[in-house]
């Protein structure tokens, strides 16, 4: 029996992401891999249209928040991962899938679930105990969203301004949801 088909409507929400074939390592294998996909995200989210609202490029998977004003989650995502796939292989004299299955989507549908998409995405390397804060996460979007380095030219901080609001107080507003989701992690790990 084949797959089911993906929902793929214009001008909705996704989190999406990829993990690498039985969980091993897609970045912080080459150097450089985790540079070249953010340039390819970019070029992606320019050829595809999307607006890209947040980030996270972990050890062996990635995470994004797009929004796609046409109905092309599913090229988009093909794009990225072949074009990423082709180059790591080339780097590491290797063949075969790097991606396991397919992507994973959900679509955002209310604006409290794009508001906690955005923390959930970027408290990813803070749950996986990679760094104590997402500000630390070099290869996130929370640095830029949070005003402490320059985003880049794909990075679209508008629903961000909308759900958080704009300049400092959106910066205090996710920073204090943020370190709500820390307190919550570090009770659980007590418990």
């Amino acid at each position: 029996m084949g797959r089911p088909p993906r929902i793929q409507v214009p001008d909705v929400l996704y989190h999406v992401g990829s993990r690498g074939v039985e969980k091993r390592p897609i970045f912080d294998v080459v150097a450089g891999d985790r540079a070249f996909f953010l340039v390819l995200l970019g070029r992606t989210v320019l050829r595809y249209k999307w607006r890209c609202h947040t980030y996270c490029l972990m050890g062996n998977h990635f995470h994004l928040a797009v929004e796609t004003p046409e109905a092309n989650i599913g090229a988009g995502m093909q794009y990225l991962k072949s074009r990423y796939a082709i180059w790591f292989n080339g780097q590491c004299a290797r063949e075969g899938a790097l991606f396991e299955r397919r992507y994973f989507s959900e679509i955002a549908v209310t604006e409290a679930h794009a508001y906690e998409l955005i923390r959930y995405i970027s408290m990813n390397p803070v749950r996986a105990r990679l760094c104590g804060h997402p500000r630390d996460w070099h290869w996130g979007s929370y640095p830029a969203l949070a005003g402490l380095v320059q985003p880049p030219a794909f990075l679209c901080s508008e629903l961000f301004h909308g759900l958080y609001g704009e300049g400092e107080r959106g910066i205090r507003l996710l920073d204090r949801a943020v370190e709500d989701a820390i307190a919550l992690q570090q009770l659980q790990r007590a418990a």
